[in-house]
């Protein structure tokens, strides 16, 4: 997925993790009387929360809000006594809290209904008790046969990964239950559970070998950082900011410094952010003292300035390129925008996905809410806001026209790129380049462009490595910099946000004079 991406979260709030085990829907019926209880937690919670705030509003709003949330009452009251069928009032409750938030026309502002609010909570704490597998459940086979859980691949040393489970690996059944009936949800709820506790699996390996597993669960900490050496170049990849994120990028960042490295890249790419003390301590590693970010909110005591505390543990005269794409949100465009701005790093890559807002989350019972509290400035006082963050130097990779799409369909429906990585699961890039130019050749698609999507699908089946210097021409153009030496003249061109923003103003109402 290219975009991936979600709000920055104050203190508690952080998006779900992609792609991984996610718990599933399991919400009490509730009875009348528990809808009463629930309307007035949620109450107290309004009053203890935002009673501060309330004195904004004029006592005419105040008496016109009183009436709304009385008609509310009234109208769901009448629901529950007269519609043909019995409601849940627990299906009315998520539906007008839904509309609710939508009516805001807000993509950052949301109704979360307790399953959701449970993975925030695993994310937000940086672990959750599993078996430490990332898995998909694929759509409907052509052929008709059952579709099951699939491993995308195993966290490394969690127990999946320590029981030799492999991606591409099928989970036929946990405890018995074949997980072709169950949902994605369903099945990755009993993959959870409380550590220390077991759960078997029967694991199905290419067509025809099946073997048991008895997995036991343990704290499984959420991926947020990998991190190797390129040559002397210290290569980190965040994943995303949780409160586990600090650690262990210092851990990479310290051994580098054992390893002498010359240069470091910081890969943002479509990270779509997390919690924003996370981001404001990373940015923190690379500069010492200074603004990082402001949020500035309609509440004027909320108003806030973030500042790098304390000595960089990445010396100054190590150059670092950031890599940043479409996928890039959020918190990590708070670090590239600081980073940018601060003067410390050269951006390389795609125009960030440009989501300059803050969200706080708040529960309601075991559900719960996010909602926009504030936006975010860069150091120079630039909002990114919907506009994003340009690179210094843009890279992209090649993109499928219309008809290239039509012909890429037909080659993935063949089967023929999986056929060749199931019969050659270590091909190297001379054979993958060999297969990509003959498909090239009958298909009338960009060589280059298939060596990636076949190597992507040897990493599917495969651990995927933690970069790939064949196909990734962003981390190619980020590698030629820093050994070409040219790093300090490339900077004194660097202009900070606000000016970038201020020439585009200006040069727009020049073209309009004209």
């Amino acid at each position: 997925m290219w975009i991936i991406y979600n709000s920055i979260m104050e203190n508690q709030n952080i998006p779900p993790a992609p792609e991984m085990e996610k718990p599933v829907k399991n919400r009490r019926i509730l009875l009348p009387a528990l809808w009463i209880i629930t309307i007035i937690a949620f109450c107290i919670t309004f009053a203890v929360v935002f009673a501060p705030h309330a004195m904004a509003q004029s006592r005419s709003q105040q008496q016109e809000a009183s009436q709304y949330i009385a008609t509310i009452r009234s109208v769901f009251e009448f629901i529950q006594r007269n519609y043909i069928d019995d409601v849940e009032p627990n299906t009315l409750f998520e539906g007008a809290m839904t509309g609710m938030f939508n009516s805001l026309g807000d993509p950052y502002s949301a109704f979360l209904p307790e399953s959701e609010m449970e993975s925030i909570s695993d994310t937000t704490q940086g672990n959750f008790g599993g078996v430490g597998l990332y898995v998909s459940k694929p759509g409907p086979r052509p052929d008709g046969r059952p579709s099951f859980l699939e491993v995308a691949a195993p966290i490394e040393n969690t127990p999946g990964w320590r029981a030799g489970i492999n991606p591409g690996d099928q989970i036929v059944r946990i405890d018995g239950e074949p997980t072709d009936v169950m949902s994605s949800d369903e099945a990755v709820s009993r993959l959870r559970g409380i550590p220390g506790t077991n759960v078997n699996l029967i694991i199905r390996r290419g067509e025809n070998i099946e073997f048991p597993v008895t997995l036991t669960r343990a704290i499984i900490e959420v991926p947020t950082v990998r991190h190797a050496m390129i040559d002397n170049i210290g290569y980190v990849n965040l994943l995303t900011f949780t409160p586990m994120t600090i650690d262990r990028t210092r851990d990479a960042i310290n051994e580098f410094q054992s390893r002498g490295y010359r240069g470091m890249i910081l890969d943002l790419r479509n990270n779509y952010g997390g919690l924003l003390n996370s981001a404001v301590a990373i940015t923190n590693l690379f500069v010492e003292g200074g603004i990082v970010v402001s949020t500035r909110s309609r509440i004027q005591s909320d108003n806030r300035d973030y500042f790098a505390r304390g000595r960089a543990l990445v010396a100054p005269d190590i150059p670092i390129i950031v890599l940043i794409n479409r996928g890039s949100a959020s918190a990590s465009e708070i670090v590239a925008g600081a980073l940018k701005d601060r003067g410390r790093a050269y951006l390389v890559g795609e125009k960030t996905f440009g989501n300059g807002s803050v969200q706080q989350v708040h529960n309601v019972d075991r559900a719960g809410f996010k909602i926009t509290t504030a936006r975010y400035y860069t150091p120079s006082g630039a909002d990114i806001d919907k506009i994003g963050v340009p690179p210094d130097r843009e890279v992209s990779f090649p993109e499928f026209t219309e008809a290239d799409a039509v012909r890429l369909n037909t080659l993935i429906n063949s089967g023929r790129i999986a056929e060749f990585i199931q019969a050659n699961p270590n091909a190297g890039i001379n054979e993958i380049n060999n297969f990509a130019r003959g498909l090239s050749s009958e298909y009338n698609l960009d060589a280059s462009l298939l060596g990636r999507l076949i190597r992507n699908e040897q990493n599917r089946r495969n651990v995927a490595p933690i970069y790939d210097l064949d196909y990734d021409v962003q981390l190619q153009e980020a590698v030629l910099i820093l050994r070409e030496g040219n790093f300090r003249h490339l900077m004194q061109n660097v202009r900070t946000l606000r000016e970038l923003q201020e020439e585009a103003i200006k040069a727009e109402s020049i073209s309009l004079a004209s």
